[in-house]
């Protein structure tokens, strides 16, 4: 789609917006909305694939040694469609308030470190640093809703051989329910530091991934046009490298969350991986260095589209909202 319509487009939302009771809402509430709306838009969009990639992260058995497409067919035959959604609900709860205050204090962080660290002037590295502070951020408020995301995705329908001739196949219970059975259940047995099991490895990846994401999606923008900038595509292909590079460096991190939060559910259960660390040192040792990128080409299948979808969707709320044009000098309380 060319620039011409992309900005046809939202100058014709913004129009239907215009005089009503969005314009009365604070900018921060604005961001709020975008950044919700835009997470829970990518974050379906790629439900599937996130769905695969938490099963060969966590070794599920039956899937640790399929590749992408046999772990969908395979996938499908035992849960059906309904499967490839399992922990999507868990996950657009958590992104929608996640990405909300990801993008809403990456831009309230922006204007107070332009506002009091001038020595950092006004290029991308500000992007970097925002971008790291918003993502630790958000991580903290919304972590047990991934940790349930994850419990959730985890659980596999499990078909036992027949009992005898004639008799029915059995097939194994989930041991959660759904999202409040989970966070209810954890907390039962591990109180809050239940609930953040895996938190660390998570702030570790999280600080440069948010920040490399936001730094090299703005430095993009930076090379091309101002008309460029309002095309779609233009947009899309900038989150997309974005989403790439940031993901690649920290990776690892990622998989090392998913095991700490699936031990639990695991044959011997307890907690085998007590730190960061040693979580990265565990997973090399017993299961081999590439197992820290199980699921990698399955991610960079998910991420681009996540991550353009995600951020092309902010830009356009951000349109259809009326949200001004972020100005290197705004400061919090304009904003």
């Amino acid at each position: 789609m060319g620039s011409s319509q992309g900005g046809s487009f939202s100058t014709n939302v913004a129009g239907l917006v215009e005089g009503s009771a969005i314009d009365t809402l604070p900018v921060y509430v604005k961001e709020l909305i975008a950044g919700g709306a835009a997470g829970a838009f990518a974050k379906t969009a790629v439900a599937p694939l996130e769905r695969i990639k938490i099963l060969l992260q966590t070794r599920t058995q039956g899937f640790h040694s399929l590749g992408v497409y046999q772990s969908l067919k395979r996938l499908l035959k035992h849960e059906g469609l309904p499967g490839f959604y399992k922990g999507n609900g868990a996950s657009v709860l958590r992104i929608v308030p996640y990405a909300a205050l990801h993008f809403m204090t990456y831009e309230q962080y922006r204007c107070w470190i332009l506002d009091n660290y001038s020595v950092f002037g006004t290029g991308p590295l500000v992007d970097l640093l925002a971008g790291s502070a918003a993502g630790g951020t958000a991580v903290l408020c919304t972590y047990p809703l991934d940790l349930a995301r994850t419990k959730l995705a985890y659980q596999v329908v499990d078909e036992k051989t027949s009992l005898g001739n004639g008799s029915k196949s059995i097939t194994a219970q989930p041991r959660y329910s759904g999202i409040k059975n989970v966070l209810e259940s954890v907390y039962r047995e591990g109180g809050m530091r239940g609930l953040y099991r895996g938190v660390g490895p998570t702030l570790i990846g999280i600080l440069p991934y948010a920040g490399l994401k936001f730094y090299i999606y703005e430095e993009l923008k930076s090379h091309v046009s101002e008309e460029n900038q309002r095309s779609i595509m233009m947009r899309l292909s900038c989150g997309a490298l974005a989403g790439l590079f940031g993901q690649t460096f920290t990776y690892p991190l990622d998989v090392v969350r998913r095991q700490m939060q699936v031990e639990n559910l695991q044959v011997g259960g307890g907690a085998r991986h007590k730190s960061t660390w040693k979580g990265i040192s565990t997973i090399v040792s017993e299961q081999g260095w590439r197992q820290l990128f199980a699921g990698l080409s399955i991610n960079y299948i998910k991420i681009v589209p996540s991550v353009a979808i995600g951020f092309t969707a902010y830009d356009m709320m951000k349109s259809w909202l009326r949200i001004p044009p972020r100005q290197k000098t705004q400061s919090v309380a304009a904003a």
